[in-house]
């Protein structure tokens, strides 16, 4: 049975496994403090129907309260450990069924199992408020084995602490002009690919969110980080078969072949594509 993976925009995507709907880091807002959506239209309600949410990190991008809202009451989220102390808005969302998790912690919803496991990442909620919840990914096993990373640095552990994918979901950019070494670029994410060995991946976390008013300020920063990901994809992982989507788009892995890796060479320098590769020009390239 092939997996269904969505992308939303951002790190929000739905993966279909095995008959259960499991949605990652829920974003739905046009506008976010100094963040406006600069790509693709925020994703339709249909979106936020899901069995199993997964909150990676208390940061307002991942862990949105009025997004978690948009949910079907008896929702089951999983959230890090300590996340309804750090952010009292989460507990305003009696409609929800909220579940602490950290590190090493599995959880079964329907026939799927989600193992949570490390990020390496600053994940406490800002401006404010100690370092008490860890920045998780999760590993969603059902047909296949599915590695959500929310936002995380390369760490020497990581092949070990996740453990064997057949897809990963990689973090390749992010919402302004400059990232930290808590983040992946299109580099260190093809190095996380070298050392998961996945049989595809997907990249998010990028050509989404921009500050108000920055659109000139480092462009490439925004439009580039998928097409660049996918060049340093073939030179660190060349097993791995990327898959280049745009907002709102879906790919099957883990079934017969979805074609088009024949457009690989055409998908360089493309910013958002069709499912497997193909290139079909960038949705609000300048």
């Amino acid at each position: 049975m092939p997996v269904e993976i969505t992308w939303w925009g951002h790190a929000t995507c739905t993966v279909e496994d095995s008959g259960t709907r499991v949605l990652t880091d829920p974003l739905f807002a046009r506008r976010l403090a100094h963040l406006r959506r600069r790509r693709g239209a925020p994703p339709p309600p249909a979106a936020a129907l899901a069995d199993l949410v997964l909150v990676s990190h208390l940061h307002a991008d991942h862990l949105h309260v009025p997004s978690l809202a948009r949910l079907a009451p008896g929702t089951r989220v999983l959230v890090p450990r300590g996340a309804p102390r750090q952010v009292p808005g989460l507990r305003r969302l009696r409609h929800l069924r909220l579940t602490e998790v950290a590190p090493g912690d599995e959880t079964r919803v329907g026939e799927v199992r989600v193992r949570t496991v490390p990020a390496r990442h600053d994940g406490r909620r800002l401006p404010f408020g100690p370092r008490r919840s860890p920045a998780l990914g999760f590993v969603v096993e059902g047909a296949s084995r599915t590695y959500f990373a929310g936002d995380t640095g390369l760490f020497e552990s990581m092949a070990k602490e996740v453990g064997p994918v057949d897809v990963a979901l990689l973090p390749v950019g992010g919402w302004g002009p400059h990232l930290g070494e808590e983040h992946l670029d299109p580099g260190r994410a093809a190095q996380a690919l070298a050392r998961l060995e996945p049989r595809s991946a997907v990249p998010v976390h990028y050509g989404t969110y921009w500050p108000i008013g920055m659109d000139a300020v480092r462009p490439h920063e925004f439009h580039t980080p998928g097409a660049e990901f996918v060049r340093q994809a073939a030179l660190h992982a060349p097993d791995v078969r990327v898959h280049l989507l745009r907002h709102g788009e879906s790919v099957r892995t883990g079934g017969p072949d979805t074609g088009g890796a024949e457009d690989a060479a055409r998908a360089e320098g493309a910013e958002g594509t069709g499912s497997a590769w193909g290139a079909r020009g960038a949705e609000g390239a300048p």
